[in-house]
This record gives structure tokens, sequence and C-alpha cells, in this order.
């Protein structure tokens, strides 16, 4: 996968760049589409995922198949590290 890091929406904040890279080739990530038909037409996707150091993100993004624009990320909320935690655990069950 290739990342289109030009001009990002968004700052990286806490988060560099690598991990949010990262967070997408993690093997237990939750990829989600829309149930909105305002994100529907724009064609955005959600990622939860994992760093190789252990940070959970969180992302909005945009794919035409090849490349990835990220459009926001930020580390997991405890909401969304539960969700990720038992999606984990259902597949390794």
């Amino acid at each position: 996968m290739e990342f289109d890091w030009n001009n990002p929406p968004f700052e990286l904040g806490s988060l560099i760049q690598r991990e949010v890279e990262e967070s997408f080739e993690d093997p237990f990530a939750v990829r989600l589409m829309p149930d909105s038909p305002r994100f529907g037409v724009q064609a955005r996707f959600f990622n939860l995922g994992m760093s190789a150091s252990g940070v959970g993100v969180y992302s909005v993004y945009r794919t035409n198949g090849k490349l990835i624009r990220v459009l926001l990320a930020r580390p997991f909320e405890p909401e969304e590290r539960f969700f990720y935690q038992k999606k984990m655990d259902q597949t390794l069950a």
C-alpha cells in the first residue's frame, strides 16, 4: 500500500507518520465501511489498528485501491481500544 502524505488535512499531534502506516498493516486491524449516506457518497472508510510499538490508531481515509489518503488519524479513545480488543479476541477464539 502506498500513502499520499502531500498536504495532509490534519495535524499528526502525538502520532508519527510511521505509526499511522503501521496501523493499516496490523493483521487484526478493523476496517469499517460507513453506514451513513453522507460518508458513503464521499467514499470514506475507517481503520482501527495498532502500530508495531503498540499505539492504537483510529483513521479516516479514502482510497482508490492503490493509494491511501488519510483524512484524519488520532490515538484510540478508550471505547475504540475496547472495541478493537473485543474484535481481536473474537478472531483468536
